[in-house]
This record gives structure tokens, sequence and C-alpha cells, in this order.
């Protein structure tokens, strides 16, 4: 799953989460695939943080 499609992922689950239609165990389960794609989001982030400063860096801060 790519950051575009996590994200997406997100949302969706942010909708279900704000209705109150689902039990206990739907909005833990939920929760977590939460945790679990934020982090991979966060992940993807951070990645595409260090691209930029090494590709800054490579050109001498030159862009």
């Amino acid at each position: 799953m790519n950051f575009e499609e996590s994200i997406k992922k997100l949302d969706e689950i942010i909708e279900k989460l704000e209705g109150s239609e689902l039990s206990l165990e739907e909005s833990i389960e939920l929760y977590q695939q939460g945790i679990n794609l934020s982090v991979l989001c966060k992940r993807e982030i951070e990645n595409a943080k260090l691209k930029i400063s090494h590709f800054e860096e490579k050109n001498n801060g030159e862009i």
C-alpha cells in the first residue's frame, strides 16, 4: 500500500470511528488499523525527508 492509499484508508477509518454505529470491538480494531497506517505514513514521510536532504547535500543546497 502506498502513501496515498494509506492516507485514504486512514480517512475512511476516521469517518467510521466518528460515526456511533460501531461496537466497541469494531472501534478498537479500526483504531489499531489506524495506528498501524499512521506509523507507515510517518515512516514514508521520514524517508521522503531523508531523500530530499541527501539530494540537497549532494547539490550543495543549490536547487
